[in-house]
C-alpha cells in the first residue's frame, strides 16, 4: 500500500470515526466504522485485512477529544455532515427518507419475489425497507410471489415456505401472502377487459420478425385484428390451442414511441412447460410480468412501489395499461443495486442453486453461502441485517454492503448476553494443536463467564490431563506465557511449569496472554466462511444447547450447532 492509499484510508477513518462517536455521544469503534468507511470508498477493500490496524490508531486518537473537539473537527472536515447530525438531533430520527403523498394508516406496499430459490441476503433489503416502512406508517405489506414463469425462472417448491421463514427472520409479518399461480384467472379476466377496450391483441409474428418491425416503429399485420377475432384467439391461447412461441397477446400501446421497449409488449405468452405447483399444472397461457404485476398492484390496493432503477420501463409499460382502465399508478421509488461484499460465491440464485445440486455447497445455509439462511444459521440476528439495509437508504445510485456493518450491529445485540469459551484449532494457519502438561499450579483454571459480569460466575476447566493451545501461541523454551484465566506459565522441556498469577506479568513485563483447553476437551468442528476448522474445546462447551450464541476467546462469535459428548461437536462461526 503506498502513503497516498494510506493516507486517504487515514482521513476517511477519521471522520467517519468522528461521525460515529459524535451520532452516538460514545467512543467510535473499529467495527462500526469499517462497514461505512468500505461501502462509500469500494476501492478500499483490496486492503482489507490491512486497514483495521491503520484506522486503530486514529479512532484512539478520535476517542481521546471531548465533544466539543469532536464537532469542531467535523466542522472543519465534513460541515455537511454535522449539519446531517444536528438536523436529526432536532427532528425525527428516520435513516429513509419519507415515502412520497404517504400517510399514516394509508400505506399499503409489497415484497414480490421469484420463488425460484430461497433467499440471498441481496433480497433481504426489499423486505428489510418496506417492513421498516410499515411500522414507520403504521402500514401493511403484502408477501405476493411472482410465479408465472413455469420455465425460464422455475419455481422452486421449497422456496415459498424458505421466503416467509426469511421474512419472519427479519423481524416482519406480511399483512397477506398472495401466489399469482392462484390468481392466472383473474389475469384472464383483465385480458378480455383490455382485449374489449381496443386494448390489446394477438399476434403471431415470429420474435425476430416483430422485433425489426416494433425497432423500425412499423406496426404489426395483426394489430388491426377484429376485437372478435382477438378475443377468439385468445380464448384458444387460454384453452392451450396453441404451442410456445406460437401466439402472444399484445398490448396496444404507441408503436412510434421513442423507447422501442415500451412498444407493444407482450401481456400473455404460451409455456408448454406445467408449472410445477399442482393447483397450477394445467396452465398453459401464462402472464408476463409486468402486466400480471401491475393488475395485481391495483387489485390488492399498492400505494407504493419500491423497485430496481433498471426496472424504469415496467412503470411505463404498466402505465399503458392502467390508462385502459382509469386505474391510478402507485407511487414509485426507484432504487440501484446492492453488493455484498465478503463472499466468493455470486449472489445469484440460479449459481447458488447450481453450487448446492452440485455438491460444492452443502445446502443454503452453508457459511460459505451469500445467503440469509447462511446468516441465520450462523446466529447472526434478523435485526443486525435489516439495520445495516436501512443505512444503505434507497438511492438511484448502486450501493455496497460491507458485511462488516452486519457483524458490527449484530456484535452490539449479542455481546452482553454471550458467555465467552475456549476453542483451540488444529488448522495450518494457527499452527496446529500443541499439547503440554502443566506442573505445579492448580487443578484448574477458573475465566468468567464474562469478563463485564463477574455475578454471573466461572468455568471450571480442568488442567490435570494436560492443556493444549495453538502452535502459534507456544513460546520458546524457557519463555513464558499466560494462559486465560489459569495464571502464568513456563516452558519448560515438554511441559509449562506454574510460576503463578501476578497480572504485573503481562500488564508490566509484555507477557502474552493465550487461550487453551483440555487436551482431553470435547472435539469441535468449527463451521466458517473460509471452509470448516477443527480442534478442542473446554469441556463446559457440553452444557449448551444448540442455538445458543458463545464468544470463543480470541477467536469470535459462534453459534452452538449441535452437541454430541461422545462425538465431534458444531459450531457456526458468526464473525470477530
Amino acid at each position: 500500500m503506498d502513503d497516498a492509499v494510506r493516507q486517504r484510508i487515514e482521513e476517511a477513518a477519521e471522520t467517519n470515526a468522528l461521525l460515529n462517536a459524535v451520532k452516538h455521544d460514545s467512543e467510535a469503534q473499529v467495527g462500526a466504522i469499517m462497514g461505512p468507511l468500505m461501502g462509500e470508498n469500494p476501492e478500499f477493500r483490496e486492503h482489507g485485512d490491512e486497514i483495521p490496524g491503520i484506522i486503530a490508531p486514529v479512532v484512539e486518537r478520535v476517542n481521546g477529544m471531548d465533544s466539543e473537539e469532536r464537532r469542531a473537527r467535523i466542522a472543519e472536515l465534513a460541515p455537511e455532515k454535522l449539519e446531517e447530525i444536528e438536523s436529526e438531533d432536532e427532528g425525527d430520527d428516520h435513516p429513509l427518507p419519507d415515502l412520497p403523498n404517504a400517510e399514516d394508516g394509508e400505506v399499503r406496499m409489497r415484497v414480490a419475489p421469484n420463488p425460484n430459490g430461497p433467499w440471498h441476503i441481496g433480497h433481504a433489503r426489499m423486505a428489510a425497507v418496506i417492513g421498516t416502512y410499515k411500522d414507520r406508517y403504521d402500514g401493511e405489506f403484502v408477501c405476493r410471489f411472482d410465479d408465472t414463469d413455469p420455465e425460464t425462472k422455475r419455481p422452486d417448491l421449497d422456496a415459498y415456505d424458505a421466503i416467509l421463514d426469511a421474512i419472519e427472520y427479519l423481524g416482519f409479518e406480511p399483512d397477506d401472502v398472495v401466489r399469482a399461480s392462484d390468481r392466472v384467472d383473474v389475469y384472464y379476466d383483465h385480458a378480455r377487459e383490455l382485449i374489449d377496450l381496443g386494448g390489446a391483441y394477438t399476434c403471431s409474428c415470429p420474435q425476430g420478425d416483430f422485433s425489426e418491425l416494433k425497432n423500425s416503429g412499423e406496426a404489426c399485420p395483426h394489430r388491426e385484428k377484429a376485437t372478435e377475432t382477438v378475443a377468439e384467439e385468445f380464448e384458444a391461447m387460454v384453452d392451450g390451442e396453441y404451442e410456445s412461441g406460437e401466439m402472444v397477446l399484445r398490448v396496444r400501446t404507441d408503436i412510434t414511441h421513442k423507447n422501442p421497449a415500451l412498444r407493444d409488449f407482450v401481456a400473455f405468452r404460451m409455456i408448454d412447460t406445467p408449472h410445477p405447483r399442482e393447483e397450477a399444472a394445467d396452465y398453459r397461457c401464462w402472464p408476463m410480468l409486468d402486466f400480471q404485476s401491475g393488475v395485481d398492484d391495483h387489485l390488492l390496493g399498492i400505494t407504493h412501489i419500491i423497485r430496481g432503477i433498471d426496472l424504469q420501463d415496467s412503470a411505463k409499460r404498466q402505465g399503458f395499461v392502467y390508462d385502459y382502465f382509469g386505474w391510478e399508478y402507485p407511487e414509485v421509488v426507484h432504487w440501484g443495486h446492492v453488493q455484498v461484499d465478503a463472499y466468493d460465491v455470486s449472489m445469484s440464485t440460479s449459481t447458488i442453486g447450481e453450487l448446492v445440486a452440485e455438491g460444492e455447497l452443502d445446502g443454503w445455509d452453508d457459511p460459505r453461502a451469500p445467503t440469509v439462511a447462511s446468516l441465520r444459521r450462523r446466529g447472526i440476528r434478523g435485526e443486525a441485517l435489516v439495520d445495516a439495509m436501512v443505512e444503505l437508504g434507497t438511492s438511484t445510485s448502486d450501493v455496497d454492503l460491507a458485511i462488516s456493518s452486519v457483524y458490527a450491529n449484530n456484535r452490539e445485540l449479542i455481546d452482553d448476553d454471550t458467555d465467552r469459551a475456549f476453542f483451540v484449532r488444529d488448522d495450518e494457519e494457527s499452527g496446529g494443536l500443541v499439547e503440554r502438561q502443566v506442573v505445579g499450579g492448580p487443578d484448574a483454571g477458573e475465566p468468567p463467564l464474562h469478563p463485564d459480569f463477574e455475578d454471573r460466575g466461572r468455568r471450571d476447566i480442568p488442567v490435570t490431563a494436560g492443556v493444549v493451545v495453538e502452535g502459534d501461541d507456544l513460546p520458546d523454551h524457557g519463555d513464558r506465557v499466560w494462559l486465560k484465566g489459569y495464571g502464568c506459565v513456563r516452558h519448560t522441556r515438554d511441559a509449562f511449569e506454574y510460576v503463578g498469577d501476578d497480572i504485573t506479568a503481562v500488564r508490566e513485563e509484555g507477557v502474552d496472554v493465550v487461550h487453551w483447553a483440555p487436551a482431553d476437551g470435547p472435539e469441535l468442528r468449527l463451521r466458517t466462511m473460509d471452509g470448516d476448522v477443527t480442534g478442542i474445546a473446554e469441556p463446559g462447551y457440553l452444557d449448551y444447547e444448540p442455538d445458543v450464541m458463545l464468544q470463543f476467546e480470541r477467536i469470535g462469535f459462534a453459534r452452538v450447532d449441535r452437541v454430541d459428548p461422545d462425538e465431534e461437536s458444531v459450531a457456526y462461526f458468526a464473525h470477530p
